[in-house]
């Protein structure tokens, strides 16, 4: 079992920045595959970005050269900066870990879930 606590979501004006943090419980973080997630009112969760099984980084189009997605192995930790945000990211951001294999950004390859934390972009 895997337990992720995400912090550092809150509310900032259009144009800022934010970094996420997301600390896992697991020692084999390494191993796995780990992503970000967001899912807005109304909407269904949407892959972000992610660090693949064979250490591949992926991003959603929207956030390219905006997000960085970053792991501190040493720390279990999983970061996600966000700079120029933008009214459209606002949504609760989940982190993932997955430990079977599948493309990772999928949402079906992810085992484990935080609990979310909430970015609001104001225009």
């Amino acid at each position: 079992q895997v337990q992720l606590v995400e912090s550092g979501g809150g509310l900032v004006q259009a144009g800022g920045s934010l970094r996420l943090s997301c600390a896992a419980s697991t020692r084999t973080f390494s191993s796995y595959a780990t992503g970000w997630f967001r899912q807005a009112p109304g909407k269904e969760r949407e892959f972000v970005a992610a660090i693949a099984w064979n250490g591949n980084i992926l991003y959603r189009d929207s956030v390219k050269g905006r997000f960085t997605i970053s792991r501190d192995n040493a720390k279990n930790t999983l970061y996600l900066q966000m700079n120029n945000l933008k009214p459209e990211d606002t949504a609760v951001y989940y982190c993932a870990v997955g430990i079977r294999g599948g493309g990772a950004y999928l949402l079906g390859s992810y085992d484990y879930w935080g609990q979310g934390t909430q970015v609001t972009v104001s225009s």
